[in-house]
């Protein structure tokens, strides 16, 4: 019913997820900070402090991934980004025409929200894809530069340092757009605020 009130964020889900937008938003800012200015010349924090603070983020990040991955493995959370192949595309398209015109319709999403399906089809595919591909790369390419001796030398004939920092830059700006993306579609819902509001309290 569109008008039921449902607890779908438990209290760790939420702990884990503000811990990662605000260790993320971080990591953005110092990323930035370090990729287009120098020592003299601080974009926008100086650039040890960015160094320091990305690298205390970036730890910090990873054991809060821990508690995504041993969460999603101990509790019913897990299959909500669990995808069905079958008709995927079919779903995935219908819900794409949704947010591209019939939210502007005001006609009613394909697909409810509700307590065995908190997410939407493209929610799922980008979420899924997002926190299983895209955060174990992230995650292992910036070990590894903070650990620069265990990278290989030699990638084909490049650096191999090199191929790991323009890994970690790339998916670092593709999970910056989907940060993006999931915050104007956060204010998708009865009011600008309310899926925040669902964030803090669980309730949706």
């Amino acid at each position: 019913m569109a008008n039921e009130k449902l607890y779908l964020y438990p209290l760790w889900i939420r702990i884990w997820h503000w811990l990662n937008a605000v260790l993320f938003i971080v990591l953005l800012l110092t990323g930035i900070s370090m990729q287009y200015s120098n020592p003299e010349n601080p974009l926008l924090i100086s650039f040890e402090l960015s160094v320091q603070l990305h690298n205390i983020c970036g730890i910090a990040l990873s054991i809060n991934y821990l508690l995504f991955i041993f969460g999603n493995l101990f509790t019913s959370n897990g299959k909500q980004y669990k995808m069905k192949t079958k008709g995927l595309f079919k779903r995935l398209y219908d819900q794409s025409v949704f947010y591209l015109f019939g939210m502007f319709k005001k006609q009613a999403p394909p697909f409810p929200i509700s307590l065995e399906n908190k997410f939407n089809p493209l929610q799922r595919f980008i979420y899924s894809t997002a926190m299983y591909i895209g955060f174990p790369i992230i995650i292992a390419s910036g070990i590894a530069m903070l650990f620069p001796e265990i990278i290989i030398p030699q990638l084909f004939g490049v650096s191999g340092l090199l191929v790991t920092a323009l890994l970690h830059v790339v998916i670092g700006f593709i999970l910056s757009l989907f940060l993006f993306i999931h915050i104007y579609v956060c204010t998708i819902g009865s009011s600008i605020i309310s899926n925040f509001k669902s964030m803090l309290t669980g309730w949706h």
